[in-house]
């Protein structure tokens, strides 16, 4: 899937553009470019894209407004999205992540970190698409298939990365996942992303899920779990 992949690049600095695109393309990925936020939308809706690389800093709809777009619509809620960000601030990289974006890159960047990190995310979306199975708990219905989450029946709006952290506790009832194992399964291994994080989306997942939210425990000192 790889080599095939078609991966839309946004950025307003046209230099930087051209560069990612230049690497991309000479890697054997298949490249369409966006200079603002409106225009990523627009490309993302129609050309449903394998992974999106995201600036943060858009002269138009910010990086974290179009993010927060795609992940919260059915059509374009499994696209990968990759945040490129000149800030390093943490709070900045928190939001993107709780809205369901997939890793970061912080410029400047070589080459080499970027296919690495867009080979790792295409790799994980690859290996993610092929757990499909109806998992059925306690009043909970989660479909990896569709990504979507009932409660009695009724379907409930999570992002992506909340979406993520519920099929994964829920595939192993009363086993308890340490913040670390979320971040890992979720991001990937090595994703710098810190555990106050974590417990912000376990905390905004619980109150999405209403009454249901109560059959994730929090194990004191070791992290979290979905009650049998």
């Amino acid at each position: 899937m790889a080599l095939k992949a078609k991966i839309l690049v946004v950025d307003d600095e046209e230099d930087l553009l051209e560069l990612v695109r230049y690497n991309l393309s000479k890697a054997g990925y298949s490249v369409d470019c966006a200079l603002t936020g409106v225009s990523a939308l627009k490309q993302a809706k129609t050309g449903r894209p394998d992974l999106m690389i995201l600036d943060l800093m858009l002269p138009d709809l910010d990086g974290l407004e179009v993010c927060k777009i795609l992940k919260g619509e059915p059509d374009t809620a499994q696209i990968p999205i990759i945040m490129l960000t000149a800030r390093a601030e943490e709070a900045d990289l928190v939001v993107g992540l709780e809205l369901g974006a997939d890793d970061y890159i912080t410029k400047p960047f070589s080459p080499r970190v970027l296919l690495a990190r867009v080979k790792a995310v295409l790799r994980r979306k690859t290996e993610k698409g092929g757990a499909k199975d109806l998992i059925r708990l306690h009043n909970l219905e989660i479909d990896p298939g569709k990504w979507k989450v009932r409660v009695d029946r009724s379907e409930v709006e999570l992002t992506f990365t909340e979406f993520q952290i519920i099929h994964l506790l829920a595939q192993k009832p009363g086993w308890v996942f340490s913040r670390e194992q979320i971040i890992d399964a979720v991001k990937g291994e090595d994703y710098a992303v810190t555990d106050r994080s974590v417990d912000v989306q376990i905390a905004g997942l619980r109150k999405k899920l209403g009454g249901a939210g109560k059959y994730i425990e929090t194990v004191r000192g070791a992290g979290y779990r979905i009650k049998e």
